[in-house]
């Protein structure tokens, strides 16, 4: 049986849940509370140990891994540590695998060779150990035609990232009916054109060095020149929807019209600390 994790949820980097803390235990039933179907961890570790903490605070929110490194965290460690969670809290932890990008692999000291037979045979691992991670309870990072139809085929579905609406309909038409289309979508909740772009090129720009999505990107019709200087103004509108909370709304509605059956949304501010106001701000309009 598919993991149920609802129409939207939010994503959030694993570092910023390092420590089990009351005001991350705070923080964590506060969005389970708001109605938010999963939490998504990026650049989860592969033990689960932060998943696990996470789950202890809440009463049915799922915790998502999105993604763990293929590289760097073996299959069979990641099954184990599945399974570790599962039994504590069946049914409410879905694991998101992928194979990162070259620069990362390469500052590990690994060569990044063949990253889709590498994400394959990783899978064939994890379906190989004496306790599996079943396939309903994984999604693949994935961008390109490849790694969509795997997702589809060998996992509950694909976990796309850095995406817009028009790449979500390249992506269902790829998956079919059936598996699970769950893209994130950057925001900043903030009017003012100059301030909310400011703030989306900050913290987007990092992602304009990697070939990955780059290529992706490039398939949407982007070109280099909307990735110069932090990205253009219509390549920064399209991968990070900003405005007031319905007007973001509307943009989680249009990746719903394209196929996505969840999105989650990652709130994008200043400083470091959790975005709890907007997260709050935000969960009204998108039940609507």
């Amino acid at each position: 049986m598919a993991i149920e994790i609802g129409r939207f949820g939010l994503w959030t980097g694993a570092p910023s849940w390092d420590g089990d803390t009351v005001e991350h235990r705070e923080a964590v039933a506060e969005i389970d509370e708001l109605g938010y179907g999963a939490l998504w961890l990026g650049l989860a570790p592969g033990d689960l140990r932060t998943v696990q903490a996470l789950l202890a605070a809440t009463k049915k929110l799922v915790v998502a891994t999105g993604i763990i490194n293929i590289w760097e965290y073996p299959a069979a460690e990641v099954a184990a540590a599945y399974q570790r969670v599962d039994r504590v809290h069946p049914g409410r932890a879905l694991i998101g695998i992928g194979p990162s990008h070259a620069p990362v692999v390469e500052n590990s000291g690994q060569s990044y060779v063949k990253p889709f037979s590498k994400l394959k045979s990783y899978v064939d691992e994890l379906d190989a150990v004496e306790e599996p991670l079943p396939s309903q309870a994984r999604v693949l990072a994935a961008l390109g035609p490849r790694a969509l139809a795997l997702a589809g085929e060998r996992a509950a579905g694909a976990h796309p990232y850095l995406t817009t609406p028009e790449h979500t309909a390249v992506a269902r038409e790829v998956l079919g009916d059936g598996p699970l289309l769950a893209p994130e979508q950057k925001v900043v909740l903030e009017t003012d054109p100059a301030e909310a772009r400011e703030i989306a090129r900050d913290r987007t720009g990092p992602y304009l060095q990697l070939p990955n999505y780059l290529n992706n990107l490039r398939r949407l019709g982007y070109t280099d020149e909307d990735f110069a200087d932090g990205g253009s103004d219509r390549l920064i509108d399209s991968l990070v929807a900003w405005g007031d909370a319905d007007t973001i709304a509307d943009r989680v509605r249009a990746h719903r019209d394209a196929g996505a059956d969840h999105v989650t949304v990652q709130v994008l501010s200043r400083g470091s600390d959790l975005p709890r106001w907007q997260w709050r701000e935000l969960a009204p309009a998108l039940k609507g």
